[in-house]
């Protein structure tokens, strides 16, 4: 009997023992879910960068030593003729396609004072290289007597480009790039027929000169980027050349 009651004595301390375990155990696993929990809590959240922070690093720029050399090289570049009106000289107004590389060639010539691209002999009031029907593209060309003449000029003229194409110079076609002289007296169209008889017959181009003689009514300077567009820039488009040396040795 007494037996008996030592082991149900000794059964319900271990009974109490496993469970002062277990639940000792089970709060150390409550505590450390919570630490952990709080932790989690505590992380910062990921910082999101904004779109603004994303875009492409801006354009280098030049130096400032480098810029006032750029300037210039671009200043030495556009150096051109004077545009000023010059007391005793003359002009004359020519076309023979596209006038950028037209007024390249002759601005290079001895006695050229200064020169302008525009239109001329066409009926339009006011045209504009979008809209400029009847005229030809021309350079008006004014020149110092003294250094040159309205003969020497034509001579230049009829060496840089074909006159024998009608209504078209190179890759231009249409009666914008047609080759005309356009007098402004009755002495320059007859100068300017007898220098065409000389082209003739000098036998130099397979065709005959299809160069008309206009006279000149109203010269309209062309849009400001047609200035001097070679000059501007460099490398851009001509089909305008030196065929021969001169009709008047």
């Amino acid at each position: 009997m007494c037996n008996n009651r030592i082991f149900l004595i000794v059964f319900l301390l271990l009974l109490t023992s496993g469970v002062v375990w277990a639940m000792q155990n089970d709060f150390k696993e409550q505590v450390l879910c919570f630490s952990q929990t709080v932790e989690l809590k505590k992380q910062p959240e990921i910082t999101r960068l904004p779109v603004k922070s994303l875009k492409s690093k801006p354009e280098p720029r030049l130096k400032p030593e480098f810029m006032s050399l750029a300037s210039n090289q671009e200043a030495h570049s556009l150096q051109t003729t004077p545009k000023t009106a010059n007391t005793g000289s003359k002009k004359i107004v020519l076309a023979g396609g596209c006038f950028w590389g037209m007024e390249e060639l002759i601005r290079k010539q001895p006695g050229v004072l200064n020169t302008t691209v525009g239109y001329t002999g066409g009926r339009i009031e006011n045209p504009t290289y979008q809209n400029h029907e009847g005229h030809a593209e021309a350079v008006e060309i004014e020149y110092d007597p003294r250094l040159t003449s309205y003969r020497q000029l034509l001579d230049f003229f009829f060496r840089m480009h074909n006159p024998t194409t009608l209504n078209r110079q190179g890759n231009d076609i249409g009666s914008s790039y047609r080759s005309a002289i356009f007098y402004g007296n009755e002495e320059e169209k007859q100068e300017a027929a007898r220098f065409i008889e000389i082209v003739n017959a000098s036998g130099r181009w397979k065709a005959p000169v299809v160069t008309t003689l206009e006279p000149l009514t109203k010269f309209y300077k062309a849009e400001e980027y047609h200035q001097d567009y070679l000059q501007k820039n460099p490398g851009g488009y001509t089909c305008h050349l030196i065929y021969f040396d001169s009709y008047l040795k």
